[in-house]
């Protein structure tokens, strides 16, 4: 079966293998970890009034969400380097704009898919509206998106350079 880009997650080797740990954890000591949970819960009684047993099976349902949301991503996954430091905006750039043109009102945020997403900096889709406008732009440049009320916003690109995580 052959992959159209749109299909593809590129990842960096070390985002690539932080997902992969984290999915070897979930499928091993997490799943035995929720299962005894599980087992601990259950032995309590009745199972209708247990809120332990049921947020258990809970925590069990998101974490095998998880495990089914890493194993897909990881099997469409691609390894590729770092953006080249070049001003270009793409995938895997911290980018800093203006708000129409206002040097005063600005946003920084990580152009990346939400497996990069990290506490440290606001992370953007390249899919997102504001992703679409701004990717592929050079430093310098004007950037238009479209809004949720279906009006256009206009940006310009400050700096973009490689995520160092």
């Amino acid at each position: 079966m052959t992959q159209t880009s749109e299909n593809v997650t590129w990842l960096t080797q070390e985002a690539y293998n932080q997902l992969k740990a984290e999915l070897e954890h979930l499928s091993g000591p997490a799943r035995t970890e929720i299962a005894a949970k599980i087992a601990a819960a259950r032995e309590e009684g009745d199972l209708r009034e247990n809120g332990g047993y049921h947020a258990a099976k809970e925590e069990q349902g998101k974490q095998e969400l998880r495990v089914r949301q890493l194993t897909q991503l990881l099997e469409t996954a691609r390894v590729g380097e770092a953006p080249a430091d070049d001003g270009v905006v793409e995938p895997g750039m911290v980018v800093t704009i203006a708000f129409d043109g206002d040097e005063d009102d600005t946003l920084t945020f990580l152009l990346a898919s939400r497996e990069y997403a990290s506490a440290d900096i606001e992370t953007y889709s390249p899919q997102s509206p504001l992703g679409t406008g701004v990717n592929g732009k050079k430093i310098g440049e004007d950037a238009e998106y479209e809004l949720p009320n279906g009006k256009l916003a206009s940006v310009k690109i400050l700096a973009a350079k490689p995520y160092q995580a």
